[in-house]
């Protein structure tokens, strides 16, 4: 009995250790952060070789009918590196600041080369970051487009995340680049990335995103304009709801275009196996949303023979101008490599041969109808 009354002293002496042993929460309470919604990185103005970056940081408010628009603090600071500058922003504020909810990058366009991936290799590496954040360019500055508060942004909302990812904007204008595809990209032999060119107003209180920049060497970015961008992005990523202007002698129709696919082979030279050409098969379906003359159901036809003709042409201009900026956005070089058996001459081979390669286009337009009743 004596053995038995020690044991259950000694268990509850056990058990009131290991409760004062217990240790609090590992997180800090959701009052004591600051949630960061977006980041920007523009050149440092007064460190050589240094980055400025601006942080979006979201201010809580009790409910969201009290608040007539969203509330935002804006955070900067200059540094050697990404990582120097983040961490001396944690000494201005009094919060913890959070990024597991950040979703925009915003670069600079100046700082939109291939050595990107410098200063990019910090959000890589930190785990807090979602590799499906969004990687924008900012035209004039990262800091002046976070700053940018649109009047149609509602609150609890942010409207740089609404221009991606096709869950609210899903403009064919609009391109989505995602922080993981841009650094395969950039590591990858064979393809330029794209990213979309964030641009504002005169008055600075809307966002334009229509234009993009493909990723390269040279000092001076390559900035794709709005019609090159369409055409990239209804080629290589079948984006839908894109208009095409056709012109023929004194006849105009705008085509509104429901669906585009691309399929493309390369073609050997004859005794070789270095690509001399590339054939592309394009088929678009949609309607003539625009005509400036009466149109005939039986003329449908020759409607599409037209729209063939001439989206092919524009099509092989786009083409052409990538080809003699020495630009691959499609990844042309990436899929030569990876449909070859691999050796070491072969991205060099493709490097050879891309600056000559022929661009052998067909295009299908298949017109399902006039958009007017007869």
């Amino acid at each position: 009995m004596k053995f038995l009354s020690v044991s259950k002293w000694l268990m509850a002496f056990l058990c009131m250790s290991g409760v004062l042993l217990q240790s609090g929460c590992a997180f800090k309470d959701i009052d004591k952060r600051l949630f960061v919604s977006s980041i920007g990185i523009d050149p440092a103005e007064h460190i050589e070789n240094g980055y400025k970056v601006t942080m979006k940081v979201a201010l809580p408010f009790g409910a969201i009918k009290d608040s007539a628009k969203p509330s935002f603090a804006y955070l900067s600071r200059e540094g050697h590196s990404i990582g120097e500058a983040i961490r001396m922003l944690e000494t201005h504020v009094d919060k913890i600041l959070e990024l597991g909810h950040m979703k925009t990058i915003i670069v600079h366009e100046k700082l939109v080369r291939d050595d990107m991936q410098s200063f990019m290799d910090y959000f890589i590496r930190r785990g807090d970051i979602q590799l499906i954040a969004y990687v924008a360019g900012a035209r004039p500055s990262a800091e002046s487009i976070l700053k940018v508060e649109p009047n149609t942004e509602a609150p609890a909302s942010v409207a740089l995340i609404n221009f991606f990812g096709g869950t609210a904007n899903d403009s064919p204008y609009v391109v989505t680049t995602y922080l993981f595809q841009l650094r395969r990209d950039i590591l990858s032999e064979g393809i330029d990335p794209v990213l979309p060119l964030i641009e504002t107003n005169e008055k600075g209180d809307e966002l334009i995103v229509n234009n993009s920049i493909v990723v390269d060497t040279r000092e001076e970015p390559i900035v794709l304009s709005t019609i090159h961008t369409k055409y990239y992005n209804s080629l290589l990523k079948g984006s839908n709801g894109f208009t095409y202007l056709i012109r023929d002698g004194g006849l105009e129709l705008l085509l509104n275009i429901n669906q585009s696919k691309m399929k493309y082979k390369f073609v050997p030279s004859k005794g070789s196996v270095v690509p001399s050409a590339i054939d592309m098969h394009i088929v678009m379906k949609g309607t003539i949303g625009e005509a400036n003359k009466d149109l005939s159901v039986a003329k449908l036809d020759e409607y599409n023979r037209l729209a063939s003709k001439d989206v092919k042409q524009k099509v092989l201009q786009f083409l052409t101008k990538m080809q003699e900026e020495s630009l691959d956005p499609f990844g042309f070089g990436l899929r030569y490599r990876a449909t070859r058996l691999h050796t070491e001459e072969i991205f060099t081979t493709w490097q050879q041969a891309y600056p000559n390669i022929e661009f052998k286009v067909t295009v299908d337009v298949k017109l399902q109808g006039t958009g007017t009743i007869e």
